[in-house]
């Protein structure tokens, strides 16, 4: 295994890396587009492969957009401020995130045990860590988790949308996270459970690449570009800290 303690810096996507907030996208999606869909009479219905075809790791309203062709409906884009009700991509989207919010509140997060275990490791090397998360609600999640004093570096869905930065797959999101830590990407370890993301930190030249396979298949995360994929983040742990 890679020592990621000998990286310049080491960047994390956040759900399904450092928390399971992905099982909560999941279940938050599923629910508005079941719904969405009955009412208006898409088909085929909504399934969890439209998660990780479509949704997992984009910014919010691009997965939105991307489901919708995917069933051959366009409606407007939109704005962000469009209420929740409001039938355009930026209202879907919005809908989505009050079900997310609810369910976050509800039910609270707890982070992977192997990712503390990894981010103590590197902590205690003082190798330097970021997020580069395309949630608007990374803050809210890393917070909810008792993380976010971990990471000076939070490269998130709102500061994307701030910077006009395009979503994964495309690099920009993980270069300019590189550029706030003030390293190399060719020195530098991205860690990402999404294909879009592992595309991203390829596209951006990382010299590291872990694939986290939290569901999205080894096999597919090796051939979007991961250096090599692990189940959990406990198995990057150098064997001394153990």
């Amino acid at each position: 295994m890679p020592d990621l303690t000998a990286c310049d810096a080491v960047l994390f996507d956040l759900d399904g890396v450092i928390t399971p907030t992905a099982e909560v996208h999941m279940h938050a999606w599923r629910a508005m587009f079941e719904r969405l869909f009955a009412d208006w009479g898409v088909e085929p219905p909504y399934t969890d492969s439209d998660y990780f075809d479509h949704l997992d790791g984009k910014k919010r309203y691009d997965g939105v957009a991307s489901v919708l062709r995917s069933r051959d409906v366009e409606i407007p884009w939109g704005h962000p401020s469009d209420p929740p009700e409001a039938d355009t991509v930026c209202g879907v989207g919005n809908r989505k995130n009050v079900v997310f919010s609810r369910i976050l509140e509800e039910e609270g997060i707890q982070p992977y045990p192997g990712s503390i275990a990894l981010l103590d490791a590197l902590a205690a090397a003082g190798t330097p860590v970021a997020i580069v998360s395309s949630s608007k609600n990374a803050r809210d999640v890393l917070t909810a988790a008792g993380v976010i004093d971990r990471f000076p570096v939070i490269m998130d869905g709102v500061v994307a949308e701030t910077e006009h930065l395009p979503s994964k797959p495309a690099p920009d999101v993980f270069l300019e996270a590189a550029r706030m830590c003030g390293v190399e990407p060719a020195r530098a370890a991205a860690v990402e459970d999404a294909i879009s993301g592992v595309q991203s930190a390829a596209a951006g030249g990382f010299g590291l690449i872990i694939g986290v396979d939290r569901g999205a298949g080894a096999e597919p995360l090796s051939q979007a570009g991961a250096t090599i994929v692990v189940s959990d983040l406990a198995e990057l742990v150098p064997s001394s800290t153990h």
